[in-house]
């Protein structure tokens, strides 16, 4: 404690050097701290967002989740045949005892639904879904109930909605057994869904669902690629369930032994994946530059440490004179190099929060504190300390006592 006492003391007498000092090692820490923040707040809004399919499922659809190479590749995908309900029927049979669940979904966007003299805004999703779309895509019926097996064959006219719809329409009504219209069609209300909240600012309840059947007598059977959603009994055989959906629906789609797919497979996990390899850049290019203004900071320790030992020679020799040995002396110039280090370095850390958090929050993602990054920090901090702070506590701790008190 008495070491590091003077070490403070010797800090507050000089306190624009310090100052300087400690705000080179800030600015590096920052700069790592702040990119780190902003980086794990969006993955993690950006994880909720992606999330939408349900525990080991996975999704089969017309295109891949990601399309690059301008409108040459476009066109090749849309060129693709789409998925028909036929396909998804051969799939669900060959699956059969493989997987949980197997459904197929279709969505029409852009559309008005209408209650009376109110309606909505003309953005609501409308999808058209099996029974097994519900637990794959992870959507809970709140009040009311889901449509039946009975229903689904029968092209019942019933419709489950989300809680913006519900919200938009009917406020505080309770909407079950009313009647809504969807492009003049007249469906009867029988459920509401949970809510599921909001990704960078954008409403994941502002969609509305019905039968598989009762969509396709609405809007046509062949007018659009149908999704197919499947999850698996366990953790453990859900790769090896995407692989055999994979060769059973190249087999249906009759697409020749070498030829690339005609058609795309993705998850939570392969969205994320895709994600944290365009952040892994952008978190080295931090990185690098945080680097370099730390090592800028650390010859600045160096440097102050350095000229500290000149102006207090005469104070080292009185020490040693008095007792102090080898090992007290260089410790306490360490201890100042360290203490300069996690001064700036906490400073950084903590602004280095605070704007990550606030550029997070301007794009309405949910606050987070990258521990890990915290933790690589305050590492970093001691290392330079220690690193540049060695050789001038090594040159204090080795003055003769006899010329330092001759020193002037």
């Amino acid at each position: 404690m008495e070491i590091i006492k003077v070490a403070l003391s010797s800090l507050k007498a000089n306190k624009l050097r310090s100052a300087l000092t400690i705000l080179g090692i800030a600015v590096g820490i920052f700069s790592i701290i702040t990119v780190t923040t902003v980086v794990t707040v969006l993955q993690g809004s950006i994880e909720n967002a992606v999330s939408s399919l349900g525990k080991n499922t996975f999704q089969i659809q017309k295109f891949p989740i990601q399309v690059g190479g301008g409108h040459s590749a476009r066109a090749k995908y849309r060129n693709r045949k789409d998925i028909t309900i036929e396909e998804y029927q051969k799939l669900k049979t060959k699956l059969n005892g493989d997987a949980l669940a197997v459904a197929a979904e279709q969505w029409q966007y852009g559309k008005i639904i209408e209650y009376g003299n109110k309606e909505t805004n003309p953005n609501v999703q409308v999808c058209g879904a099996t029974l097994g779309t519900f637990p794959n895509n992870n959507w809970i019926v709140d009040k009311g109930r889901l449509f039946s097996t009975q229903e689904m064959q029968r092209y019942e006219d019933v419709i489950i909605l989300g809680t913006d719809v519900t919200k938009k329409l009917f406020n505080f009504i309770n909407p079950i057994g009313k009647y809504v219209k969807v492009d003049g069609h007249k469906l009867r209300i029988i459920g509401i869904l949970k809510e599921q909240g909001s990704s960078f600012g954008r409403s994941q309840d502002n969609f509305a669902v019905m039968p598989l059947t009762t969509f396709q007598s609405l809007y046509g059977k062949r007018k659009r690629s149908i999704n197919i959603t499947v999850s698996s009994h366990s953790k453990e055989d859900y790769k090896d369930l995407i692989e055999k959906a994979r060769g059973y629906f190249r087999t249906i789609r009759k697409v020749p032994a070498g030829e690339e797919d005609d058609f795309g497979i993705f998850s939570n996990e392969s969205i994320m994946g895709q994600i944290n390899n365009i952040t892994k850049g952008v978190k080295i290019g931090a990185i690098a530059i945080g680097l370099i203004a730390l090592l800028a900071a650390g010859i600045g320790i160096m440097n102050i440490m350095l000229v500290s030992v000149t102006e207090r020679t005469k104070e080292i020799g009185i020490r040693k004179a008095i007792g102090a040995r080898r090992n007290n002396i260089l410790v306490q110039f360490l201890s100042e190099a360290v203490i300069l280090s996690l001064i700036g370095g906490i400073i950084g850390i903590v602004l280095g929060l605070v704007v990550g958090n606030l550029a997070g929050a301007f794009l309405k993602a949910t606050a987070a504190i990258p521990v890990n990054w915290v933790v690589i920090g305050v590492l970093l901090c001691v290392v330079v300390g220690v690193g540049f702070g060695t050789y001038p506590a090594y040159k204090a701790a080795n003055l003769d006592p006899i010329e330092a008190l001759r020193h002037e």
